[in-house]
């Protein structure tokens, strides 16, 4: 067994039986609903997030600070452990800058164990499908190191694409202007979205209604996904089942995938995309 220990975040959107069964740590964002701060997560509380988001109600965020990270890592490293932690994306949170400020401080404290922090450059179940690989590069025997190598040399071919059912919602993080949103919303225009290179959200297409959406995300893993074991696949949703299993049988049916994971987009970054954001997370050959 890895004498090293796998650590991510919550903004990689695996639920507590997911991590438990991969064997990760996980050290959760938080987000500001009600009046509570309340530690993000895919489990508990998810769907009362989502009724109040669509309710009209607000919410807000916040990243995982270095004293936070410190706290999990050095539970590890006090135990002997390496340390492999895989970020969410430095191109929409601070949570990366904030690992690496406390693996630099630890590393002074534990001279003889090693400390690898991985930008993942992804989010949500995106993040959870590196996370997944990592795990099985650990069981075949990678040390933390290779790992490490590994992740960053790979990363950039975690391709992300998505779409929203309300451009509202990109509307008040600044990624559409309010004229783009209006008419998009009267003439049911859906954005395809995906992650780019950088790790930040970049509009890319458009369709007209919900089915031409998610249709056009299943394109892109026959487009992209060539060549590449695309086997098992993650899909997450912002309370939009439904549409996540019409996916999983699109991809199915189509490329031939064996295996859809599908889970909730978590409270973080739901809080941002909003209720009906639909994802699809694969390996491609480009982004």
């Amino acid at each position: 067994m890895a004498n090293y220990q796998i650590i991510t975040d919550s903004g990689s959107d695996l639920s507590s039986r997911q991590l438990s069964e991969l064997g990760v740590v996980c050290v959760p964002l938080y987000v500001n609903f009600r009046n509570e701060s309340m530690a993000d997560s895919v489990d508990d509380g998810i769907k009362t997030l989502y009724d109040g988001l669509r309710a009209g109600e607000a919410a807000s965020t916040s990243a995982i600070n270095p004293a936070r990270w410190a706290a999990a890592m050095e539970e590890s490293l006090a135990q002997g452990k390496d340390v492999v932690v895989v970020a969410f994306s430095s191109g929409l949170s601070t949570t990366y800058q904030s690992a690496v400020i406390a693996a630099d401080e630890l590393r002074e404290k534990y001279p003889q164990q090693k400390i690898f922090v991985v930008d993942s450059l992804c989010a949500s179940l995106g993040q959870g499908l590196l996370v997944w690989y990592a795990c099985q590069k650990r069981d075949e025997g990678l040390s933390a190191e290779e790992l490490a190598a590994w992740l960053e040399e790979n990363r950039q071919h975690l391709c992300h694409w998505f779409t929203v059912d309300d451009l509202m919602y990109l509307k008040r993080g600044g990624r559409v202007s309010a004229a783009t949103a209006l008419v998009g919303t009267l003439l049911n225009i859906k954005p395809v979205l995906h992650v780019d290179n950088e790790g930040h959200l970049i509009n890319v297409a458009k369709a007209r209604g919900r089915k031409a959406s998610l249709q056009a995300l299943a394109a892109t893993l026959g487009e992209l996904g060539e060549g590449f074991d695309n086997s098992t696949v993650f899909i997450s949703h912002g309370d939009s089942e439904e549409d996540a299993k019409y996916l999983a049988s699109l991809v199915k049916e189509q490329y031939g995938v064996k295996e859809v994971v599908i889970g909730y987009v978590g409270a973080v970054i739901g809080s941002h995309s909003g209720p009906g954001t639909i994802a699809l997370f694969f390996l491609g050959k480009e982004r």
